[in-house]
């Protein structure tokens, strides 16, 4: 009896050990076909870069292609929805911006939802901002001295931006709001014709990301008194934070790229990804092209990423309410 009670044990050690063979050589391989790299933006933008930076090296680690499909148009819109539609079997991916938190509070019926059509994979990097000031017509060298002189004269001064509804406008508003300023916005189209009117005394400031205005700065055509980031920028170490200088609020704003696959994703594909993407960025040739971008390589996990998100389309959709700002 022994012998047959013994015989049975093996042989079910022998069918677990065949079970755990036969599972893993029908577990699925990925990839399995080339990766589409969807990027909601024209070419040579920040996170076109970024793609076109970690899909070679993506391509080279798991022999299949990534082609980087760029679907510009409508803030983002048009490729986040095709994110949105995409199967869930980890083949089509997207890397978009933190605009993707902004955009849900300036239009209405969406053909999509941020927090429920996408599965985060991991931020990829970021860019603090900075208030700048010309130092001619509002000579103030810090925080402190910014709010004193500005409090004193509601609606003197004007502030510069890249756009309406862009990230730099309401990183301004919430200034404004949080420190009981009265400040006059001046939208222009793009970056730099904002920085040329600041650097020409046009306008009095400007919130802008700090590798744009930095040239001037250093110049001291421009002064930095003001910089995001719960520490100093290792881009930019000698400007002070607003955290340091009081004002915490603006510690976590920032301009952020982050990577995405459709919800519904495996979490061991979305892991799989993450872990690859993270190595690439953890090159030294990764940070140095990203150092020149202004951004500086800082992933997560998707549980972080998906709480930043989540806590970032509150403060948009209250302070883009407050402040009744309407996309152009």
């Amino acid at each position: 009896m022994l012998r047959n009670f013994l015989r049975v044990i093996g042989g079910c050690w022998l069918g677990l050990g065949c079970m755990a063979v036969l599972a893993q050589s029908v577990a699925p391989v990925y990839p399995t076909r080339a990766i589409t790299l969807i990027v909601p933006f024209s070419a040579s933008t920040g996170p076109d870069i970024m793609a076109r930076m970690i899909g070679p090296r993506l391509s080279e680690r798991w022999g299949q292609g990534v082609v980087v499909d760029n679907r510009p148009g409508a803030s983002g819109n048009i490729g986040a929805e095709a994110l949105a539609r995409a199967r869930p079997d980890g083949h089509t991916l997207m890397i978009h911006a933190s605009t993707l938190t902004i955009t849900p509070a300036l239009y209405r019926n969406l053909p999509y939802d941020v927090a429920r059509d996408f599965a985060p994979i991991t931020k990829l990097s970021s860019g603090s901002f900075v208030l700048a000031v010309n130092p001619n017509s509002l000579p103030v060298s810090n925080m402190a001295e910014f709010v004193s002189l500005v409090r004193a004269s509601p609606g003197r001064y004007h502030y510069s931006t890249p756009g309406n509804a862009t990230p730099h406008h309401l990183g301004m508003e919430l200034i404004k709001q949080r420190l009981g300023l009265d400040i006059v916005h001046v939208p222009y189209k793009g970056a730099a014709p904002a920085v040329t009117d600041l650097v020409g005394g046009q306008v009095e400031m400007m919130l802008s990301l700090a590798h744009t205005i930095l040239p001037q700065a250093r110049g001291g055509k421009l002064r930095m008194i003001g910089i995001t980031g719960r520490n100093r920028s290792p881009l930019v170490p000698e400007a002070a934070t607003f955290r340091e200088q009081g004002q915490s609020f603006m510690e976590d704003l920032d301009s952020w790229y982050g990577l995405f696959a459709p919800a519904g994703t495996p979490p061991e594909l979305i892991a799989r990804i993450g872990n690859e993407v993270k190595a690439i960025l953890a090159l030294p040739e990764s940070r140095e092209q990203l150092a020149r971008q202004g951004m500086v390589v800082n992933t997560n996990t998707p549980e972080e990423l998906s709480a930043s998100i989540r806590s970032d389309l509150q403060r948009w959709a209250k302070l883009i309410g407050d402040a009744k700002i309407k996309a152009d």
